[in-house]
């Protein structure tokens, strides 16, 4: 697998996005996620992302969206959020990215008043349509496994049963090594996911809360991990996720460090390739 960066470290760090591309590549990556909302930029951002990408010889593997409404009990806001992922998916067919991290919402109200089985239908329902729009643009949609207790995936069973449901090509699964360490899954859980998942983000945790530190700065154990994501031969892109540097000015240090961390673990699994 190759090794990629998503863009988002330098973007909460307040470095322009020329400047996050050009050290992406400069630091080693091969690959580059995109963090960004279409709905938010203009037509000279997204030319900025698709030219600075080409000149660094970065290739875009994934744009990611978090679209937490998808599932919400009003459908009108439930029509908004298809349009806007729906938007996401055109982006990343002009970006030639190869998928759309999607990332859904929780279950409403602590689970009550709204059943949860119908957020669980309206869910399946909404990635079935997307993942028909995806299809007609040959892309994929990756969705992430959340380490939060209502989220509606926020389980690698959770994961294979929603999968189950949608029951589309273009729908399969992320796996995010941070938040299986979160939610306590054993690295052999990932075999489930044979032939379901697409894309994987890693980063380390204090294995209490949400933390997207760069390896070796938490608890996570990641070669076992390593091991059996290498044994589901994902033909795709190990992703670093960081968020929200402690020294914002420092933010390359801090992405160097990720980058020479992940990449002995990628050597030492035998699972990097460029």
């Amino acid at each position: 697998m190759q090794l990629g960066l998503i863009n988002s470290a330098w973007v909460q760090a307040g470095q322009g996005t020329a400047y996050g591309i050009q050290q992406t590549r400069a630091i080693g990556f091969d690959t580059i996620d995109i963090f960004a909302d279409p709905l938010d930029i203009d037509a000279r951002e997204r030319r900025l992302i698709r030219t600075e990408c080409a000149k660094a010889g970065l290739p875009i593997v994934s744009v990611a969206c978090v679209a937490v409404g998808l599932i919400d009990f009003n459908p009108s806001v439930q029509k908004f959020h298809l349009s806007r992922c729906q938007a996401f998916l055109d982006f990343a067919y002009e970006l030639n990215a190869r998928n759309v991290l999607l990332v859904l919402g929780e279950y409403i109200w602590d689970r009550q008043v709204i059943p949860p089985a119908e957020q669980w239908r309206i869910g399946v329902e909404q990635l079935q349509r997307l993942g028909e729009y995806a299809a007609r643009l040959d892309l994929q949609i990756a969705l992430e496994l959340e380490p939060f207790r209502l989220s509606l995936l926020n389980s690698v069973p959770n994961m294979v049963r929603f999968l189950g449901d949608v029951d589309h090509p273009a729908v399969q699964a992320n796996i995010d090594i941070s938040h299986l360490q979160l939610t306590g899954t054993p690295p052999e859980e990932l075999r489930q996911l044979k032939n379901q998942a697409i894309h994987v983000h890693i980063s380390d945790c204090d294995g209490r809360v949400h933390g997207d530190l760069p390896p070796g700065r938490g608890v996570v154990d990641f070669l076992p991990y390593l091991r059996e994501i290498k044994d589901l031969g994902i033909d795709g892109a190990i992703s670093i996720e960081l968020e929200y540097s402690p020294q914002p000015e420092k933010i390359a240090e801090w992405v160097a460090e990720a980058y020479q961390a992940t990449d002995r673990l990628l050597q030492q699994a035998g699972i990097r390739r460029e």
